[in-house]
């Protein structure tokens, strides 16, 4: 059996997939984050058909993830990132820094973030809202909660 909708399993991934889950989204959110957000700049800048953009940026738009404004008179819109968007850049941010320290090769990342507050260079790294420690895999035990469904998705 074939699952084409991952927005009604019981798993936020497969949720977060539903919405974000195939390679335009991710690109589309990066290029509004950064700054291209009218439509001819993602649209140059990725090389996607018109169609397809159109299909996505609308997706992300129903989702609540951006959010269209007006810029001109006919009327154009350009695109800028909801509460929700924002969040999803903390998302990208840490595949950035995964296809960094995997990915980049020899010559090192394409792209570096400059901390606001202190100023320095830096990359994101998962810590725990409570305690502050780091938190990767073996850091972490996974437990249902009030919204689990059955199977591994669910927990374990």
């Amino acid at each position: 059996m074939q699952r084409t909708n991952f927005g009604e399993m019981a798993c936020s991934i497969a949720r977060t997939l539903d919405v974000i889950g195939e390679p335009w989204s991710p690109l589309i959110l990066r290029d509004v984050f950064v700054g291209a957000n009218r439509f001819e700049q993602i649209q140059a800048d990725l090389g996607i058909s018109r169609k397809v953009l159109t299909e996505r940026l609308n997706h992300l738009v129903e989702h609540g993830v951006l959010e269209r404004q007006p810029y001109d008179q006919r009327p154009r819109y350009e695109y800028v990132l909801t509460g929700k968007g924002a969040e999803l850049v903390d998302l990208l941010m840490v595949m950035v820094g995964w296809g960094d320290r995997w990915l980049a090769g020899e010559a090192g990342p394409p792209v570096l973030y400059r901390h606001h507050a202190c100023g320095e260079i830096s990359s994101v790294e998962l810590r725990c809202a409570h305690c502050g420690e780091p938190m990767h895999e073996g850091d972490v035990d996974v437990l249902p909660g009030p919204g689990a469904g059955p199977g591994p998705g669910g927990a374990r």
